[in-house]
């Protein structure tokens, strides 16, 4: 898999028996998948996605242009994750990052690494970073500082309860990723 593909979707279940399939759209607006003129699968197969009907029912034609034949053919599909290239997709606002871009980066407390980040988590009540080993880090203003894209490194703070020092203050820095 290409290192500079980001997750934008997985293929659910069949709907009905003319190979149309339900889509989870991980854009902030499932519209887009449609306006990406080319979705690859986990195969590396080029994909086309146009909308059906609510409920994020889609018709799915192969690179020739040729839609899926069937049902069974649309159950094959089941579960297969969809892909757009980095360089595609709309660059983020200020303080807004992809899960993707944060993944990966070296994360620095002062003068000490702390490893790299290896997860995004996000389950309703705001954003965290997993570092190597489990730590788990609040991706807020105070505990997430500053964060460098080009030198892909994050400045990290521990709170009181991670680390044991003192609390630094409040604010958020807003994640969106494949999953928001």
């Amino acid at each position: 898999m290409r290192a500079d593909l980001i997750q934008i979707g997985v293929i659910g279940r069949p709907h009905g028996v003319r190979g149309l399939v339900h889509v989870h759209s991980h854009a902030a607006d499932a519209s887009a998948l449609e306006a990406y003129k080319v979705l690859l699968d986990d195969k590396g197969r080029e994909w086309s996605l146009r909308w059906r009907g609510a409920d994020g029912v889609a018709e799915l034609r192969d690179a020739q242009g040729k839609p899926l034949a069937d049902r069974t053919a649309a159950q094959a599909l089941v579960n297969a994750r969809l892909y757009v290239p980095r360089d595609v997709l709309p660059e983020p606002e200020e303080e807004e990052f992809y899960h993707a871009d944060l993944i990966g980066m070296e994360a620095r407390e002062g003068d000490c690494s702390l490893g790299q980040v290896v997860m995004v988590h996000d389950y309703g009540g705001g954003a965290s970073l997993e570092l190597t080993g489990g730590v788990l880090v609040p991706f807020t203003r105070a505990c997430v500082p500053e964060i460098d894209l080009k030198g892909r490194v994050v400045s990290i703070v521990r709170p009181d309860e991670v680390s044991g020092e003192e609390g630094r203050g409040v604010g958020t820095v807003k994640a969106v990723g494949p999953a928001a």
